[in-house]
């Protein structure tokens, strides 16, 4: 028999979950994200789910040809745009749509000779600092991007640094404001902004981690009245129980000493699955649907558990380590980290099943 754990994809919820979202946004179109090999989920495994998206939106260039060859003929948006001057016939040849945020992308698009013109996402750094031209630059790109013939259209595009949070985007979305681009289309809203800020909706939204059904702001309250439904579950077995008296001492470090006679369980889930290391006593674990916690470190391959409120679990009793019952920003919160990296980090080593 194969090791007890497994990863489950509800694809289901991932349609669900693109159907809250264009309520959400009304008559903007949605530019579905599935970089890092869509969050975790497998882009191969969940894409045919997202057919009624407006659009596709990723980094990696061998994706977006998978994207093409698989049948899918609407747009596709590279985020971080293209690396070396030879993508730019890539992109040409699967009618790719490309971020460009620096000069020498556009002095590439300039003197290539391209079969037909590209769509571009001119990339505005309104404040993040991360990519982008500078607001007092950008209305000269815009002029000299509608005068290179190898460019068809251009979209303002920029990042909310703090749409999920109380600082907000009315600080970048000023700079939007000011430069008064407003025979651009635009493309603005992150998930955060999707859901709390409409005024960014603009022309198309770039949902990612609420399409799988987790918070932008990595607190699961504040999206749980939304109706989001988590697109993946993590499930493992207890695979060993034991009795210990007061004061033994549990896994790597001995971090942990029973403060009682405790019955615990070991779970068939590591750091080498993806679960993260960091995570301390008390993260939040279900056993036979009963929330208990963690107790002491996290082995590579396996994890202790206190059954104290679960009597009844015994040897093959179903953990969840994170799922429909047990949202992952409420793992990641206690792993002192954020839902993206728990989904993003699941190890290929873990089975997935999709339903």
């Amino acid at each position: 028999m194969p090791r007890p754990i497994l990863a489950t994809i509800h694809l289901d919820a991932l349609r669900h979950n693109l159907s809250v979202i264009r309520q959400q946004v009304g008559n903007s179109k949605i530019w579905s994200v599935v970089k890092a090999n869509a969050y975790g989920h497998g882009l191969d495994r969940i894409w045919q789910s997202l057919m009624q998206t407006d659009g596709f939106a990723l980094l990696d260039m061998n994706e977006a040809i998978y994207l093409r060859e698989q049948g899918w003929q609407g747009p596709i948006l590279l985020l971080e745009g293209f690396f070396e001057p030879a993508d730019l016939h890539i992109i040409n040849k699967y009618r790719l749509t490309t971020a460009v945020h620096s000069y020498w992308q556009l002095d590439e698009i300039a003197k290539n000779q391209l079969d037909n013109p590209i769509d571009i996402y001119l990339k505005l750094n309104s404040g993040m600092n991360r990519l982008g031209f500078t607001p007092k630059a950008y209305p000269q790109i815009v002029s000299r991007v509608r005068g290179i013939k190898n460019i068809r259209s251009v979209t303002l595009m920029t990042h909310f640094a703090n749409s999920d949070n109380e600082v907000g985007i009315d600080e970048q979305f000023a700079v939007i404001e000011r430069l008064q681009m407003n025979s651009l289309p635009h493309c603005l809203a992150n998930s955060g902004a999707v859901l709390w800020h409409p005024k960014t909706h603009g022309d198309w939204v770039r949902p990612g981690i609420i399409l799988y059904g987790a918070s932008p702001s990595g607190r699961w309250r504040d999206i749980a009245d939304i109706g989001l439904q988590p697109a993946m579950m993590l499930q493992s077995e207890i695979i060993a129980i034991h009795e210990l008296p007061k004061g033994e001492k549990i896994g790597y470090g001995s971090r942990y000493t029973t403060e009682k006679p405790m019955r615990v369980g070991t779970v068939a889930c590591g750091y080498a699955d993806g679960y993260p290391r960091h995570a301390p006593t008390g993260t939040p674990v279900m056993v036979d649907g009963v929330c208990t916690q963690l107790l002491g470190a996290i082995s590579m391959d396996m994890m202790t558990v206190d059954l104290t409120p679960c009597p009844q679990a015994n040897i093959g009793s179903i953990v969840e380590l994170w799922g429909k019952n047990l949202p992952v920003d409420e793992v990641a919160k206690s792993a002192g980290t954020i839902g993206y990296e728990l989904l993003c980090a699941l190890a290929k080593r873990v089975p997935v099943t999709v339903v």
